[in-house]
């Protein structure tokens, strides 16, 4: 089975996207995985399908994590995404409608490239995360390895957990990320966010991706990130989040108002892969 790939990254957070519409593509675990390995497949952090919708969307848009699981939201895949579908002829209308596994966004390419991304309103009851919790909170103590540590639990259509450090060069990204992410009070696991605070409107982040490790950036790890500072009376809209792959801009009125999230998507190079 030949097929036809576009690579493209998001601030270093990298992706194959492929179109489904266009091509009669069928991808199992196997196939998947191979495709995101970086020494016998192409190499990614994420595997973009371009899929019609069902319903009034414009399309459908399934994301897979390296390790082959289907996961419900990635914001820097959703520029990518929308980058795509513009360049290949697919949609000329602006903004686009996209059907996710956990809901609908709506990006906006602007004119300078950068696509801005109603990423919709983060949710905070524990069961919608999922998280295991009494009750909803702000912030939530969890055991870690032998000691405790204090995280911000949300949803931006997939769990985020938001840890504040003082330094994200010497922060347990890859050790303690790692556990986090399989913690038993996560049921679904969890994408794992290291920030430090700059300013009020400028922070750093470190990203432990579900089922990907740590990457450049995290779209939605950003916008979560910015939501729990905002919550915490820490940061002040609209945010600066500087990445190892670059910066956003994310914005959040609070309450439950949407998160815009602004920020590039490029084209690394267009190939064919017989799988």
């Amino acid at each position: 089975m030949n097929i036809k790939f576009t690579k493209m990254h998001g601030l270093g957070n990298d992706f194959v996207v492929i179109d489904c519409i266009s091509q009669n593509i069928s991808l199992n675990q196997e196939q998947i995985r191979f495709i995101a390995d970086r020494h016998f497949g192409i190499g990614c952090d994420q595997i973009l399908l371009v899929e019609k919708a069902t319903g009034d969307a414009d399309f459908f848009y399934r994301i897979y994590n390296a390790d082959g699981g289907e996961v419900e939201q990635c914001g820097n895949g959703a520029r990518c995404f929308v980058r795509f579908v513009h360049d290949h002829g697919l949609t000329q209308k602006n903004p686009v409608r996209v059907t996710t596994l956990s809901g609908e966004i709506t990006p906006v390419l602007q004119k300078n490239g950068d696509v801005t991304v109603n990423m919709g309103t983060p949710r905070f009851e524990p069961e919608q995360i999922p998280f295991i919790a009494d009750k909803q909170a702000v912030t939530y103590l969890l055991d870690v390895e032998g000691k405790t540590v204090k995280i911000s639990v949300l949803s931006m259509g997939n769990p985020h957990a938001v840890r504040i450090v003082e330094n994200i060069e010497t922060a347990p990204v890859n050790s303690e990320g790692a556990f986090i992410e399989t913690h038993p009070r996560f049921p679904k696991r969890v994408n794992v966010g290291y920030m430090q605070i700059q300013s009020r409107q400028h922070i750093r982040l470190r990203v432990f991706e579900r089922g990907a490790g740590e990457t450049l950036a995290c779209g939605t790890g950003a916008c979560a990130a910015v939501v729990a500072g905002i919550r915490q009376n820490l940061l002040d809209t609209p945010v600066t989040v500087s990445t190892r792959g670059g910066d956003l801009s994310i914005y959040w009125e609070g309450n439950n108002t949407p998160v815009m999230m602004t920020g590039p998507a490029v084209t690394v190079f267009e190939g064919e892969i017989n799988l």
